[in-house]
């Protein structure tokens, strides 16, 4: 199995329509995973059909046990987020506030103690294409990261024997893109013709360089400024790193997304079009690379 992530500096730049557009095209047996987690929305675009929802523990949480607490108030002066609170003699821990430091524990054995909360959940669902594995993360919650671990780990634990596993990654440098990559053969970055699109690039790809995957780059909306697309090129060019597609702007794109169809849907489409150059190159740097295996 060749592990493909999806991934971009920063929002907006159409990494998930691409990725969409990448699991219409691609050949082989494919199995999905959608590690952008804060906000998944790959789902969209592949109309899965859901198999199974099972639940995501993160942080433990404190939990005070209102039948051994002697209400003395320690707990909450030594708690530095405000998560205890006091309703008359009665003294409980707000979930949303708990940052699971157990401070409190320590300050009180007897009454608190850590319990395990949910803070997501994650979904296996069938695609035309192969599974799809997603999930949910409570706003608000931490843990981002172990999420990302638990979909990747639930995906490949279920179709260990697929040619290609395709992963939507999340935005930005954080935690959750470091879970993302961590493992990954080949990183895709799309990344868009504008200052910060180039500034984060140059991030993503310092973060991805500790890793050691194959970095290939996408510029979409490419001729909304051309003079930066130049600059990416150029950089990417200095940085050896391989840019593989240039996509256009087109109205067929969110027209797509309005339908929840990949784009590639209408093969007319001058993007579509072009991500099917870009499919055709990639899917050259997938047998190149099972090729050195």
């Amino acid at each position: 199995m060749i592990r493909l992530a999806v991934i971009s500096g920063k929002g907006g730049t159409g990494k998930t329509m691409i990725t969409a557009a990448l699991a219409h095209l691609l050949p082989g047996s494919l199995v999905f995973a959608d590690c952008d987690v804060d906000a998944a929305n790959l789902e969209l675009l592949l109309s899965p059909q859901l198999i199974r929802t099972d639940p995501f523990m993160g942080t433990k949480t404190a939990v005070i046990d209102p039948t051994l607490c002697t209400q003395c108030g320690e707990c909450m002066d030594h708690c530095r987020f405000g998560a205890i609170e006091r309703d008359g003699d009665t003294y409980r821990v707000s979930p949303l506030r708990c940052e699971g430091c157990a401070v409190c524990v320590h300050i009180c054995p007897v009454a608190i103690t850590m319990q395990p909360r949910q803070t997501g959940e994650i979904k296996y669902s069938e695609t035309a294409r192969g599974h799809l594995v997603h999930a949910r993360l409570v706003p608000g919650a931490g843990n981002s990261g172990l999420l990302v671990h638990a979909v990747k780990k639930t995906a490949m634990e279920h179709d260990p024997d697929c040619d290609l596993f395709l992963i939507d990654g999340p935005p930005g440098t954080g935690c959750p893109l470091i879970s993302t990559i961590s493992g990954t053969d080949i990183v895709l970055i799309v990344t868009e013709p504008s200052l910060s699109g180039l500034h984060d690039l140059k991030r993503v790809v310092a973060v991805c360089r500790q890793f050691r995957p194959r970095i290939l780059v996408a510029i979409n909306r490419f001729e909304l400024e051309l003079s930066l697309t130049e600059r990416i090129q150029n950089w990417c060019d200095e940085e050896k790193i391989p840019v593989i597609g240039k996509i256009p702007f087109d109205p067929a794109v969110i027209e797509s997304v309005r339908r929840g169809v990949p784009v590639t849907d209408s093969g007319a489409a001058p993007a579509a079009q072009a991500i099917q150059i870009l499919a055709a190159k990639l899917e050259q740097e997938l047998k190149n690379f099972g090729n050195q295996r």
